[in-house]
Formats: structure tokens, C-alpha cells, sequence
């Protein structure tokens, strides 16, 4: 399957996008960055009126973290400053671990994140889980000559692992009977950076393909060989330079650049393409827990993608500054009502389940 669309100045340089995320390690978060034309104004120095109704203080917001919802999160903190006059929010993209870290060492004030921080508990004041879109992880393909690809998990255990080094390799062909697959050799390609799409990934294939996936899952992995990138955009970039790889990618990163991807078996045995719908069905199953946390992955639901990924910003509950907590509160307010509309259909990933998002809407009081 292939779907293409004109390529979005955010991930048009690819490039652009790796580099970016390291500057907020030499600054404070700012290593891309979305603002309105306003002179940012110091916290508390200015107030707008919210889009719910109430007031939005003027200030500046620093987030980093994941380059699964980069390209969202970007679009919403444009139309959120360009709303709020006075007010500017940063995010860096540099992957789900790095997010966590600049989160626990408070050099950002949220964290962009599609896992659990292993060592959630030493976050001083405690954490907040706040959902915000949902989306498939694709395994985006550079095969010019197969347009239509389906792999089972077992066949993608297998090429992650080393096991499965050709692309006419029986378990490939017997995935796709009928399919001319060339003599091309594979070139896996994975994360660099701790990655919370690399920890939803792995995660799938310890679920999926157990028996065939022994390398456990994480945010890192020892992976026996293959080419390794930063970032989804990283990862992407490499893919569409090489052929014969593979990858795992966002999917709004890989209809933007217009990569081939397979559809994947899922739990029932049928073969589904990365689709939003695919994934909203794999959300609407899944287990919300108390903190808001759940696991889309592998779902049983015969429509759903198996490999969908969800995604969270991660804050503190307790707040030494009342007004940057309004501040963080009224973005958080726009991610969880204006964003789940256009903001997440433009840029390719599903809604949050009206349930869950109604959890997270009434979570906000306790930031």
C-alpha cells in the first residue's frame, strides 16, 4: 500500500529535524520551535482569552520528546500561539527517552513520550499522564517493484532478527502468494535514540511473535545488525535512500513522505493496512487504567491495526509556579478538545477515544 501527500515544511527537511533535536540539550527545550508573530512576554505579563473560556497567562512553554507526535504537536502549538498572543511553546523532537530525561532533570516543562518511564518513581511530585492522539507504527518498505506487501508478525520477528536476510525468502513469499519478490537483500533499519517507538514496536513482537522475537523489548535494543537513525523522520530518510530496507515508522511520517508500507496480520489473522481506523479500533479495546495509561498493541478487534501506538505528555502533577501551571493546563485543555479535530486528521493520526479523552479533560484539575 501507498499514500502520498504533498510533503509538510516540518519534516520536508529531514535533516533539519534530526539536527534540532539536540538543541534543546545545549539550551532549555527549544530545538523546534512554533510561535506566532507576538514578542513572547515572561510568565504571568499577559493573558488571552481561552478557547473553553477562561484566561490564558502569557509565557513561554518547553517541551521535548518524541518524534511520533512531532509532527501533531507542532501543528497544535501553532494554532495554540497564534490563538494566545503572548504566549510561546517550544518542543524538541529528540525521542521518547530523551523527553523523560529532560523531564526528571527539569529542563523542560512537559515531556513528549509514547512509554511508561521505567523510573517513574523518582520524578519528584509525581507524574500525569496525558494522553493526546493515537496512531499506527508502519513497516515502510523501499521495494520499487512490490507496491502491495503483507507480513505476519513471525516474518517481521524474523527480519529484525537477522533470521530472514533476502526479500524472496520463503516465509516472505508464503506471506504473499502471487507476489514477484526480488533476489534484493534486506536492510532492517532501527532506532538510534531511546525510542518509545522502538519500546511499541518491540513490545508488538514480544506479544505477536514470541516465539520467533528473543531480544526482549525497550526503548533500546541490541540489535544483531542493520542501519540505525535517529528519530522517526531518521529512520524514514534511510528507507527511502536504500534499497531493499525496511523500517519501523510513524505513520503520519510515512504518508507525508509518501513511503510504501505492508499491511500487517493482525491477532485474527486478517491482513490490515496502517490505517486511523485500524487504529482507533485497537484503542477503543484497550484497558484504560487509573493513571490513564493503556495498550493498544497486538489488540485481539478483528478491524484493528496490530502495531498502533499510543502517545502521552507527560508532566508534573505538583507545580512550583501557579502560573505556568495555567499556562501547561490551557495547552493541554487545546491538545485535549481543539486538537482531537483537524489538528489530528490533517496530520494523520486518529482522535483519542471519546472516553479516554474525557478522562484526560477531567485529569487536568488535578495539574
Amino acid at each position: 500500500m501507498r499514500t502520498t501527500t504533498s510533503r509538510r515544511t516540518s519534516v520536508m527537511a529531514t535533516a533539519g529535524l534530526i539536527a534540532a533535536a539536540g538543541l534543546i540539550a545545549a539550551g532549555c527545550g527549544s530545538s523546534k520551535t512554533a510561535t506566532n508573530s507576538t514578542t513572547p512576554t515572561t510568565a504571568g505579563s499577559a493573558t488571552t482569552t481561552g478557547g473553553s473560556g477562561g484566561t490564558v497567562p502569557g509565557g513561554t512553554l518547553n517541551g521535548s520528546g518524541s518524534t511520533f507526535q512531532a509532527n501533531f504537536d507542532q501543528d497544535a502549538i501553532a494554532a495554540f500561539d497564534q490563538a494566545h498572543p503572548g504566549v510561546t511553546v517550544n518542543y524538541g523532537s529528540g525521542g521518547s527517552t530523551k523527553g523523560q530525561t529532560d523531564l526528571l532533570n527539569h529542563l523542560v516543562d512537559f515531556a513528549g513520550s509514547d512509554s511508561i518511564p521505567a523510573n517513574a518513581a523518582t520524578y519528584a511530585g509525581g507524574l500525569l499522564y496525558f494522553p493526546t492522539v493515537v496512531g499506527p507504527i508502519t513497516l515502510s518498505y523501499n521495494l520499487p517493484s512490490v507496491t502491495q506487501l503483507t507480513l505476519s508478525a513471525s516474518t517481521i520477528a524474523k527480519i529484525f532478527n537477522g533470521t530472514i536476510k533476502n526479500w524472496n525468502a520463503s516465509a516472505i513469499a508464503s506471506d504473499n502468494p502471487g507476489v514477484n519478490l526480488p533476489t534484493q537483500a534486506i536492510t532492517p533499519v532501527h532506532r538510534s535514540d531511546g525510542s518509545g517507538t522502538t519500546s511499541n514496536f518491540t513490545k508488538y513482537l514480544s506479544k505477536a511473535a514470541a516465539a520467533d522475537w528473543t531480544l526482549g523489548h525497550g526503548s533500546t535494543i541490541n540489535w544483531p545488525g542493520g542501519q540505525a537513525a535517529s528519530g522517526n523522520p531518521g529512520v524514514a530518510s534511510v528507507i527511502q535512500q536504500s534499497a531493499g530496507a525496511i523500517g519501523y515508522v510513524d505513520f503520519s511520517t510515512a504518508v507525508t513522505l509518501g513511503l510504501h508500507y505492508a499491511s500487517i496480520k493482525n491477532s485474527a489473522g486478517n491482513a490490515e493496512g496502517p490505517t486511523l481506523a485500524g487504529a482507533s479500533a485497537a484503542a477503543a479495546g484497550a484497558t484504560i487504567n487509573a493513571d490513564l495509561t493503556y495498550d493498544p498493541i497486538n489488540s485481539p478487534a478483528p478491524t484493528a491495526y496490530p502495531i498502533t501506538s499510543p502517545t502521552w505528555i507527560l508532566v508534573y502533577k505538583s507545580q512550583s509556579n501557579t502560573t505556568k501551571a495555567a499556562l501547561l493546563k490551557a495547552f493541554l485543555d487545546y491538545i485535549l478538545t481543539t486538537g482531537q479535530g483537524t489538528i489530528a486528521a490533517k496530520d494523520h493520526y486518529a482522535p483519542l477515544p471519546a472516553s479516554l479523552d474525557q478522562k484526560a479533560i477531567a485529569q487536568l484539575s488535578q495539574l
